[in-house]
């Protein structure tokens, strides 16, 4: 026999003897779990300085003090809304996204703004009728000049049979 020939029987037999775990893994590789900001929740945490800190603590920060269900799920045809009540001074925007891009109105779907009082909002999106392509990830942002806080609603739908 080759050298060559030799070489590739011990490589094999030495796999075959090490068992699974020479072979590659297989499927998705384990990922860690989703981050913080990955799905929604609020950021805390301790900062370098106190000069950091007390701005990204600061009192006047904007906060949502109100939201919606993480989970919804809705009925094809039907209305789906979301809640979101935030405070902050200066009284912060809430801003609207659905699988991470902004959204805008439009014929089926609408933003409703209220101010409550000098240091809170309350907006509620409305889509009205639900469709399929209305599934995913929605999350409302409130933010001013102190602070950013946003809350992920996840949603999918169900079908009625009569």
């Amino acid at each position: 026999m080759s050298r060559r020939l030799v070489w590739l029987c011990l490589l094999l037999l030495a796999a075959v003897m090490m068992g699974p775990s020479v072979h590659g893994r297989r499927g998705r590789a384990k990922t860690r779990s989703r981050s913080r900001m990955q799905i929604g929740l609020p950021v805390t945490g301790k900062y370098r300085d106190p000069e950091s800190d007390q701005y990204y603590n600061h009192n006047g920060g904007a906060k949502i003090i109100q939201a919606s269900h993480f989970d919804y799920e809705y009925t094809l045809g039907h209305k789906i809304s979301f809640v979101c009540v935030a405070k902050g001074t200066p009284r912060p925007q809430i801003t609207w996204f659905k699988d991470g891009v902004e959204l805008y109105a439009h014929l089926y779907q609408t933003v409703h703004e209220y101010i409550l009082d000098k240091e809170q909002i309350k907006s509620k999106l409305e889509i009205d009728p639900a469709t399929q392509m209305d599934a995913g990830v929605y999350e409302c942002t409130a933010d001013n000049m102190y602070a950013i806080d946003r809350r992920s609603f996840k949603t999918d739908f169900s079908i009625i049979f009569d």
